[in-house]
């Protein structure tokens, strides 16, 4: 993983397509041994969430290449590389496995996070169909708690449930005294916390990384009992 950094730290330092070109050769070579660190991770948690097996690293990968079309950063390629491994593959709609391995260590954007070019674990979802998150927040009002407990476990491991971009009241159709309305209010459902470079480069990641992600199947699960059954309703 350490090469796969350098990489990326030389990447940002010379952020233009020029060199990136010039240098294609040890993107590829970047790019192969993280693509063979996600086949790895895929096959360490299937084994406590089966619903991954037979992904490959395509499946849950993706381009270096930044959209530049609606940021006012006209960066062409990112400071990171990510995986993202959720039933399905990433592009399936469903809750995941999020990691990202970034050039470096810095300052946070929000949430103690620095998205860009930081190491992150993120396991959760980020845009969850309008459809699948009303039932979402149904099943969290209704549960009598079951969510929120679900939270407290995780909040006993280095994760934090990420509040940002979040309503300042509740959405439509749910009162403004419901219970667990913290939750409610939330768009995104995402865990996370930054692992040291020391962390990410030790021989054993993998298997801590796995650790790490079977703590937060339950809450993934939660979620993505809600997606299937907005999808069983269309």
């Amino acid at each position: 993983m350490k090469s796969v950094i350098n990489f990326l730290q030389q990447l940002q330092a010379n952020n233009n397509r020029e060199w990136f070109h010039a240098h294609k050769e040890e993107y590829k070579a970047a790019q192969s041994r993280f693509h063979a660190f996600a086949e790895t991770m895929i096959a360490q948690i299937a084994q406590f969430d089966p619903t991954v097996a037979g992904l490959t690293a395509k499946d849950v990968t993706y381009r270096i290449q930044r959209d530049t079309r609606f940021s006012a950063d006209k960066r062409p390629y990112k400071g990171h590389m990510g995986l993202f491994i959720a039933r399905g593959g990433k592009k399936s709609g469903y809750s995941g496995y999020y990691f990202q391995l970034g050039a470096d260590q810095n300052a946070a954007d929000f949430g103690g996070i620095h998205w860009e070019s930081q190491h992150i674990i993120a396991p959760g979802h980020y845009c969850i169909e309008p459809k699948a998150l009303r039932i979402l927040r149904e099943d969290i009002m209704d549960g009598e708690g079951d969510f929120d407990k679900l939270v407290r476990e995780i909040a006993d491991t280095r994760f934090q449930l990420l509040h940002f971009n979040e309503l300042k009241r509740n959405p439509k159709g749910f009162p403004a005294d419901a219970p667990w309305s913290e939750y409610l209010r939330l768009k995104s459902f995402c865990l996370a916390f930054a692992p040291t470079t020391e962390e990410v480069t030790a021989a054993d990641f993998p298997e801590r990384l796995a650790q790490y992600f079977s703590t937060t199947t339950p809450f993934l699960n939660y979620i993505n009992r809600a997606i299937d059954f907005a999808r069983e309703e269309e």
